[in-house]
């Protein structure tokens, strides 16, 4: 069975934890897809460069010059740093951004209303669902022995890049190529209480969720990423696991049913 895994959060801006994540993932037995982030390191250089990260509900808001800064850090320095420290530990790695080969086509996000009622324009930011992967083309990449590691800059097949939600990307490739999904950060897992690491919610259903969001103990940028794992059992992927990056091998954290 094929495993797709996603990196995200803050392992993406730790050299330790990223070179520890890559040679677990290059350990990793079976054909495996990487999907990354990299809005902690995003959020940096757009800092550096005197502009202000906007988010709502954990989600990025994309105007103009947060896509070129996005651009550069997710396709650019993270796809690459990433890709070649796979290679370094004998994973045959091929970095990509949605437009190459056409791998993952977006849509642009219409304003959208938020849990409160104020509706927001995400600005160049592109949703993706699983018909929008070229399984093929992934599927060619595999049989031939590479390992496709995607960043979460998409196309919307006109001309336009669109910044991508890499839970989202990682939950529609998931369930394109009918695939085991593991989301990896730097929680050991969904927290019952964010202070203690050892409150980890072994098992969450959609009931539980419902109750975990009401209570406030779910909240910000948990949210998006148990929403896109609870699609990715519905649209087909075979099972999700959120854990902390250094478990990757060593399973436990978060199973979602």
């Amino acid at each position: 069975m094929i495993t797709v895994v996603k990196c995200g959060g803050q392992v993406l801006d730790d050299n330790l934890l990223l070179e520890a994540f890559c040679r677990d993932f290059a350990a990793l037995e079976g054909p495996k897809v990487l999907v990354h982030g990299g809005g902690a390191l995003a959020g940096r250089f757009q800092k550096a460069l005197g502009m202000e990260p906007v988010k709502y509900e954990g989600r990025r808001v994309t105007e103009e010059d947060t896509l070129q800064v996005v651009t550069m850090v997710y396709a650019g320095w993270c796809n690459k740093k990433v890709v070649s420290l796979l290679q370094a530990d004998g994973c045959n790695a091929v970095g990509l951004s949605g437009c190459d080969g056409a791998v993952i086509t977006a849509s642009k996000r219409p304003p959208m209303a938020l849990s409160d009622g104020r509706v927001v324009d995400f600005g160049w930011v592109g949703d993706v669902t699983p018909a929008s992967v070229n399984a093929g083309f992934l599927n060619l990449l595999l049989e031939k022995g590479m390992t496709p590691v995607l960043s979460a800059i998409n196309h919307d097949g006109a001309g336009h890049l669109l910044n991508t939600n890499a839970d989202t990307m990682a939950a529609s490739v998931a369930a394109a190529l009918g695939a085991s999904l593991v989301t990896c950060f730097e929680q050991p897992g969904v927290l019952r209480d964010r202070e203690d690491p050892s409150s980890v919610i072994p098992v969450i259903d959609k009931n539980t969720y419902a109750a975990l969001k009401a209570d406030g103990i779910v909240a910000d940028g948990m949210i998006p990423k148990l929403d896109q794992a609870f699609d990715a059992l519905a649209q087909g992927a075979r099972k999700v696991r959120i854990c902390h990056s250094g478990a990757l091998l060593a399973g436990g954290g978060t199973i979602i049913k």
